[in-house]
């Protein structure tokens, strides 16, 4: 059929006029079909609509109340809470510097339980870990008790808390993986903290403490026997790490690595 959609075309004999009247025809029926779906769709929408309103409009009542419950919790309870807990963390974490720096060995002790036990009516690190726990600064209190009790040597105490410290933190978390790991090294433990030396050298690659555990991880491994792991370990300090202050120390090990393979 020929097409007459060029504009001001005119039929200029009879059968043209005719195929134009059928075009014009069809294409009135094709569209009087559309708009007959569409009102016929949207008659069973708004049927639909009729017989479900009351769920539809309880789904979206249930969800503005639940969005509404959400922002309370987190603007009225949750927040103010993280307010808390910090504010509760900085009186313990600085005991816990003070304990750290000190030079007295006498009273490092004394130091480190007044961080974790608090003093003076003031919340220590175990009391914030436990009333805040779910916040920040109680997953960060966590971190502290479980050093304290490592330098005070409770080192399951240690062990519990550093468990329950999570991080993706580059530094704190290699550093909480391989204080496990000197826990357990205490504990006459040597496989288990072999493990968790191996974490800490993993988790995160840095100057600072992936070659401090692949060193405490390949003279480890050396104790255990394993030769092959240590020798892994100490070469990559000599070959990745080497201006680091465990380099310097690292050829003595390794020789006994190769030595005993």
């Amino acid at each position: 059929m020929a097409t007459y959609n060029k504009r001001g075309y005119k039929p200029k004999t009879k059968p043209e006029k005719e195929d134009v009247e059928e075009f014009i025809d069809d294409s009135e029926s094709t569209t009087a079909e559309v708009f007959g779906s569409l009102d016929e769709g949207a008659n069973k929408a708004e049927e639909w609509f009729e017989k479900n309103q009351k769920p539809v409009i309880g789904v979206i009542i249930a969800a503005l109340v639940i969005a509404l419950l959400y922002l309370g919790y987190t603007k009225f309870i949750v927040e103010p809470n993280e307010t808390e807990a910090a504010n509760e963390l900085v009186v313990a974490q600085e005991s816990f510097t003070t304990a750290l720096e000190s030079t007295n060995t006498s009273v490092k002790d004394s130091l480190y339980m007044v961080a974790l036990e608090g003093r003076n009516g003031k919340y220590g690190l175990l009391d914030v870990a436990e009333n805040y726990g779910s916040t920040p600064s109680g997953n960060l209190a966590h971190y502290y008790a479980g050093m304290s009790y490592l330098e005070i040597k409770e080192y399951q105490n240690a062990i519990s808390h550093l468990q329950d410290f999570s991080s993706d933190d580059d530094i704190l978390a290699p550093l909480a993986k391989g204080a496990i790991g000197d826990a357990f090294m205490q504990l006459g433990q040597a496989e288990e903290a072999y493990d968790y030396y191996e974490d800490a050298a993993s988790i995160s690659v840095n100057t600072f403490t992936t070659p401090r555990f692949l060193f405490k991880a390949g003279i480890t491994a050396i104790d255990l026997g394993n030769n092959d792991a240590a020798v892994k370990h100490l070469s990559r300090i000599k070959d990745e790490f080497s201006t680091s202050e465990y380099a310097s120390q690292v050829d003595l090990y390794l020789g006994r690595a190769q030595a005993g393979k």
